[in-house]
C-alpha cells in the first residue's frame, strides 16, 4: 500500500518513513503542500499522512483542493493544533481523520490501519500462497491451519517472496536482503536454505511447488493452483482477493479489458458512418486516435495481429479526409477483422532474459596496511564493499567462505615463501570467472607474461592513486547494480502506463505514472526519476516538446529520457534524437526490450556519474 507523506519537518519526516517502511507501506515525501498537491493528482496512493503547518500551501487548503477536484481517498491530519475549532475546521476542509502531535506511533499506525479498512483497502499483515499463511505479528507460518516449524533465515526467506509475489531473486539479492555483507555466508548456502524450506513446507502439508527456479535469474513465487486462492494478504473481512494465477501483464489486461473494447466501438462507429456517407471530421480524428493508441497497446497485451490491423486502419485514416471509396471498403474489414481479433485470447509472453542485479564485493589480498585503509575510506563512494586479506593464509580462508565479485591481488607478501602467483594459479583452476587484478611493484616481463597465462583481467603498477586502483577495478566488474531505481512513464495511454509500470516494478523499479502531459514538470520535480520515459505522441504537450525541456534545463540536462513511439521510420527517430532523446522503443512494447533498455541505461549513467564525483 502507497501512502503520501507530506511534512516539512525533516527529521520528523525521516522517522515517519522509517516507521511506515518497517510496517511494509510504500512512503513518498512531499515537503511542501504544493509538491504534496502535485504528486496527490499525478500518483495513486492509498492514504495521504498531512501536517497541518506546511510552506506553500498548507494543509487545510491542500485538503479543500483535493476535494474540489474529487479526490476520494483518505487524508490523515497531522496537527500540534487541539482546540475543537481547529479539529472541526480541519474536518471540514476533507481530512477524514486527525492525530495530535506529539503522537503515540502505535496509535498513528492504529489510524491508518483504521482508514484503510474505511476505504476498503486491506491492510492485514497476515501474508498467504493457497493454504500457507504467515502471520508476521505472531510469527507463525501455517499450512492448514497446521503450524509449520521453520529456522529464523527459512521464515525470512518466506516473509521475502510472499512479500514480493511477482518479483525474481536472484541468490545475491537474497544474500544482501537478509544477511548483509559482514555476516553473509556464500551464495551456495541460499540455495541450501531454499532447499530446506521447500522440504519443510512439503513436509508441513503444502502438496503443490511453491517456488519455481528461474534459471540464469533466480527464484521467485509460483502461481497459486487454485484459482479462488491467491498470493499476497488477505482483505479486513478474511477473504481472499482476486485470482493471481495469471501474470501480471494478464491482471493489468483484466484491468483494461473493456478499454480496447470501447476504443474498437469508435472505429466501428467511424466505419458505419463511412458507409452511410456521413463521417465527420470529430468522429475520423477521435477514430484516428483510437487507432493510434491500440497500435501501440494491443501487441504489448498478447495481441500481436491486433495492433498490426489497428496500425494499418490509422495510416488509411492519416491518409484523407474524407476517405476515398476504394479505402472505404479496406477500412470496413479491418475493423471487423479486429473485433474478431479481440474475442480470441491473449497470447502474453513472459520471458524476460534481462540480467539481474549484482551485489559487488571486493577481496582485497595485500600487507600494505595504510594502502587499504586508503581504500577502505573510498570503497563506499564507488559503490564497492571490502574485504582485506592480509596474506595468502588468510585470503585462502577468506575465498573459501564466499566467492568475491573481483579480486585486486599483490604478489610479494615479504617473510613468506609463497607467492602471489601461486594463490592466482589456485584461483585460475577453482575460480576462473573471478574477475583478478594484479597489484604489484613487480614490473618484469617475465611477471607480466605469468599473470597474463594465469588469466588476470587487470595489471597494474605500484605505486598507484586509489582513484585509479577503483578504475581498474571498474573495468572488469559487471554493470552497476541498481539501487532503488525511479523511472517516470508519461503516455496519455492508462493501458500502456498500467502495462509498463507492471513490466518493470518485478526488477526493483519504482515508478511513477504520468498520463497529463502538462503536469510534466511538477512531477519531475517531485519525483526525481533516474530515467524519464516519454510517449511521443501525446495531446497538449508532446513527447518531443518535453525531451526539449529537459535537455535545456542545467539540473536535469542530463537526465536519461527513452522516447516510445509507433512510428520508428528515419524521419520520426531523426527528430526524437535531435530533440535529445537517448534511446527509442517502439510499440508495441516488448517486456524483455523494455526492461533491458530502462535498467541497462540506468546503470551506465549512475557508473559515470560516480566515476565523475570521484574525480572531482
Amino acid at each position: 500500500m502507497k501512502i503520501l507523506l507530506v511534512e516539512d519537518d525533516i527529521l520528523l519526516s525521516a522517522a515517519l518513513a522509517e516507521l511506515l517502511s518497517a510496517n511494509r507501506y510504500t512512503i513518498d515525501v512531499a515537503s511542501n503542500g504544493q509538491t504534496g498537491l502535485d504528486l496527490a493528482i499525478s500518483v495513486e496512493y492509498d492514504l495521504i499522512l498531512l501536517d497541518w503547518l506546511i510552506p506553500k500551501l498548507d494543509g487545510i487548503n491542500l485538503c479543500r483542493q483535493l476535494r474540489k477536484q474529487g479526490y476520494r481517498k483518505s487524508i490523515l491530519l497531522l496537527t500540534g493544533k487541539n482546540s475543537n475549532a481547529d479539529i472541526v475546521a480541519g474536518l471540514d476542509a476533507g481530512a477524514d481523520d486527525y492525530v495530535i502531535k506529539p503522537f503515540d506511533q502505535e496509535a498513528l499506525l492504529a489510524r491508518i490501519r483504521s482508514l484503510l479498512r474505511r476505504s476498503g483497502v486491506s491492510d492485514s499483515s497476515t501474508l498467504t500462497w493457497g493454504n500457507l499463511c504467515l502471520d508476521p505479528s505472531a510469527g507463525r507460518v501455517t499450512c492448514n491451519e497446521q503450524e509449520i516449524l521453520l529456522t529464523a533465515t527459512e521464515y525470512k526467506l518466506l516473509e521475502l517472496f510472499l512479500q514480493n509475489p511477482d518479483r525474481i531473486f536472484s541468490r545475491a539479492v537474497i544474500l544482501d536482503r537478509l544477511w548483509g555483507f559482514d555476516d553473509a555466508p556464500t551464495e551456495n548456502a541460499v540455495t541450501t536454505h531454499i532447499k530446506d524450506l521447500r522440504k519443510k513446507l512439503k513436509t508441513g502439508g503444502l502438496t503443490e511447488e511453491f517456488l519455481e527456479t528461474v534459471y540464469g535469474m533466480g527464484y521467485r513465487i509460483k502461481p497459486v493452483p487454485n484459482p479462488s486462492i491467491t498470493v499476497g494478504e488477505t482483505n479486513q473481512d478474511g477473504k481472499k482477493p482476486g485470482p493471481k494465477d495469471i501474470t501480471s501483464v494478464n491482471r493489468v489486461l483484466e484491468r483494461f479489458r473493456n478499454s480496447f473494447g470501447a476504443q474498437v466501438v469508435v472505429l466501428e462507429q467511424a466505419k458505419i458512418a463511412l458507409l452511410a456517407g456521413n463521417l465527420n471530421k470529430e468522429l475520423h480524428q477521435q477514430a484516428l486516435h483510437e487507432a493510434h493508441k491500440l497500435a501501440g497497446s494491443m501487441g504489448t497485451f498478447g495481441y500481436p495481429e491486433g495492433s498490426r490491423l489497428a496500425r494499418k486502419i490509422e495510416h488509411l485514416l492519416l491518409a484523407d479526409f474524407p476517405l476515398l471509396a476504394d479505402k472505404i471498403s479496406d477500412f470496413s474489414q479491418l475493423v471487423t477483422t479486429l473485433q474478431q481479433e479481440l474475442t480470441k485470447p491473449a497470447v502474453i509472453s513472459t520471458a524476460q532474459s534481462v540480467p539481474m542485479k549484482q551485489t559487488y564485493r571486493l577481496l582485497v589480498i595485500d600487507d600494505d596496511v595504510t594502502l587499504t585503509k586508503q581504500l577502505q575510506a573510498e570503497a563506499d563512494s564507488w559503490g564497492i564493499r571490502m574485504k582485506i586479506a592480509p596474506n595468502l593464509a588468510a585470503a585462502r580462508s577468506r575465498l573459501a567462505l564466499k566467492t568475491p565479485d573481483a579480486v585486486l591481488l599483490d604478489l610479494s607478501f615479504p617473510g613468506t615463501e609463497e607467492d602471489g602467483l601461486i594463490l592466482l594459479s589456485e584461483i585460475a583452476q577453482r575460480s576462473p570467472n573471478i574477475p583478478v587484478i594484479v597489484f604489484t611493484g613487480r614490473d618484469t616481463l617475465a611477471d607480466r607474461l605469468a599473470v597474463l597465462r594465469l588469466r588476470a583481467r587487470q595489471f597494474l603498477h605500484k605505486p598507484a592513486t586509489t582513484e585509479e586502483i577503483f578504475q581498474a577495478i571498474a573495468r572488469v566488474l559487471p554493470q552497476p547494480k541498481i539501487s532503488e531505481a525511479k523511472v517516470l512513464i508519461v503516455d496519455d495511454d492508462p493501458v500502456i502506463l498500467a502495462g509498463l509500470s507492471t513490466l518493470l516494478t518485478p526488477w526493483g523499479v519504482e515508478v511513477t505514472t504520468l498520463s497529463q502531459s502538462q503536469q510534466f514538470w511538477k512531477v519531475l520535480m517531485a519525483t526525481s526519476p533516474d530515467l524519464v520515459v516519454l510517449d511521443l505522441e501525446m495531446p497538449i504537450v508532446n513527447g518531443l516538446e518535453l525531451c526539449q525541456v529537459v535537455r535545456q534545463d542545467a539540473q536535469w540536462g542530463d537526465l536519461p529520457v527513452l522516447v516510445v513511439t509507433a512510428h520508428t521510420e528515419a524521419e520520426s527517430l531523426q527528430q526524437a534524437f535531435a530533440a535529445g532523446a537517448d534511446d527509442f522503443i517502439s510499440k508495441p512494447v516488448l517486456g524483455p526490450e523494455l526492461v533491458t533498455r530502462v535498467l541497462s541505461r540506468i546503470q551506465r549513467t549512475r557508473w559515470r556519474s560516480q566515476v565523475g564525483r570521484n574525480k572531482e
